[in-house]
């Protein structure tokens, strides 16, 4: 059975070449978000609910359920399709359903772009940065040196402009009736990736009341930051096969 890898913010599919390697499969599907490594459709608005239709219309292209791997905005847009169109996918995996919890403040970033003109100046000088700039920025994340080269020139103005948009329509009032429907994501197996050292997706107290919600199992990657799929793949793809071990994922 099919797994599709959903990637986020600012990424591209580069972050899951390594963890790929590690599951040893032949059945992986990377789907990049429009904006994200990939072009922008005209007329798409690149708002949190245009995004999980786009996800649930690529799902649709397969023709059969499959394992569905979000990471950072990857996730969310998983989760999204979880909430609203289970019967895509036969198991999911996320490593931010924190923010479905409803005392999940968002991160300082986020809170930058979602705040007209600083959002603005922000994004400017995000993507208008240089390679190696972008690289030394990324690098003081956790992100290793050669992914963030990789997905250096799809760091441009399109990505910003789907960046503003995408947050801006992420806000608390507008994340309330996913956060008030989480429960139904119990409908497909679902499993929380608690990488600790990630800082951008709520307190580790926080995304296990989550999980709970959601009906999910939870692993836990200790000393593992944001890109935990880089730092450490052989983990990242041990839980992952575990995961889908117990769900028939073979």
């Amino acid at each position: 059975m099919t797994v599709v890898l959903v990637h986020g913010n600012p990424e591209t599919e580069a972050i899951w070449g390594p963890l790929i390697k590690e599951l040893g499969r032949d059945d992986v599907i990377c789907l990049s978000p429009p904006g994200f490594g990939a072009p922008v459709p005209d007329g798409f608005g690149a708002t949190m609910l245009e995004y999980r239709d786009w996800l649930a219309g690529e799902l649709e292209k397969l023709g059969e359920p499959v394992h569905l791997i979000g990471h950072d905005w990857g996730g969310g847009h998983v989760m999204n399709v979880v909430l609203s169109r289970p019967d895509l996918i036969r198991s999911w995996i996320v490593d931010v359903v924190g923010l479905y919890d409803e005392e999940y403040v968002w991160h300082d970033l986020a809170q930058v772009w979602q705040t007209p003109e600083a959002g603005e100046r922000l994004v400017d000088t995000m993507m208008n940065a240089t390679v190696e700039e972008k690289v030394e920025r990324f690098g003081a994340l956790g992100m290793p040196a050669d992914a963030a080269r990789q997905m250096a020139d799809w760091q441009n103005d399109d990505m910003g402009r789907c960046i503003l948009t995408l947050y801006r329509s992420a806000t608390a009032p507008h994340l309330k009736p996913f956060r008030e429907n989480l429960p139904a994501a119990a409908s497909r197996p679902g499993l929380n990736i608690l990488a600790t050292e990630d800082h951008y997706v709520g307190s580790d107290e926080l995304r296990r009341r989550a999980a709970a919600r959601a009906g999910a199992s939870t692993e836990v990657l200790e000393g593992l930051g944001h890109w935990w799929m880089l730092q450490d793949p052989a983990r990242g793809a041990e839980v992952i096969n575990r995961f889908l071990s117990l769900v028939g994922g073979d």
